[in-house]
């Protein structure tokens, strides 16, 4: 631009009436440098303002339009992330209260499980005991018809010796059941 500005100061009205300058200077005022400044001025101004000045205006209004999108987007952004962080804390308080249920429904089943479980005990117990007196009530009868086989025998050796008469075996048996059947048996009670 400086060498159109010299092209014209040397070639410009000055020039061609003639005039002969020795030196040009360009801080002093002149019409004819003024008048042409402002021409070219007004000449660029029109060209840059039909074909640089829209595509700059556009380029402008799109950046405006994309940082007012870009606003609104973080605004919607922001309002879905509170929103997406409401709902999770919602979902945390309800987990933490199903965790709660699930810890006091898991102590009542436990305290239910160890109630049922010591019930079990407590029969088996009582079943083992019930089983063993039978066994015990049982041994016991076998051991008195033991002693009473035993008792009959012995009496009925006895029985030979003091009367000396042999009787037949089976009449004695029988005669000593008899007598010991009469007989009440007595049970010891245990504590």
């Amino acid at each position: 631009m400086n060498a159109f500005l010299f092209f014209l100061l040397q070639h410009g009205p000055a020039a061609a009436a003639g005039e002969a300058t020795a030196k040009v200077n360009l801080l002093s005022p002149s019409g004819g440098l003024m008048f042409w400044t402002l021409v070219i001025f007004l000449i660029l101004f029109a060209i840059l303002g039909k074909l640089v000045l829209p595509k700059i205006l556009a380029a402008v209004e799109a950046r405006e339009k994309a940082l007012e999108d870009a606003i609104e987007g973080a605004k919607r952004d922001r309002e879905e992330a509170s929103r997406m962080l409401a709902e999770q804390q919602r979902q945390i308080e309800t987990a933490r209260g199903e965790a709660q249920k699930l810890i006091v429904e898991g102590r009542q089943v436990g305290e239910k499980l160890r109630a049922d479980m010591i019930e079990e005990t407590q029969q088996q117990q009582q079943a083992m005991l019930e089983r063993a007196r039978r066994e015990i009530e049982t041994e016991k009868q076998r051991a008195i018809s033991e002693m009473r086989r035993e008792a009959i025998e012995l009496a009925i050796a006895g029985a030979s010796k003091v009367i000396e008469k042999n009787l037949d075996d089976q009449s004695n048996r029988k005669i000593v059941e008899s007598f010991l059947s009469s007989i009440p048996v007595t049970e010891t009670k245990r504590g």
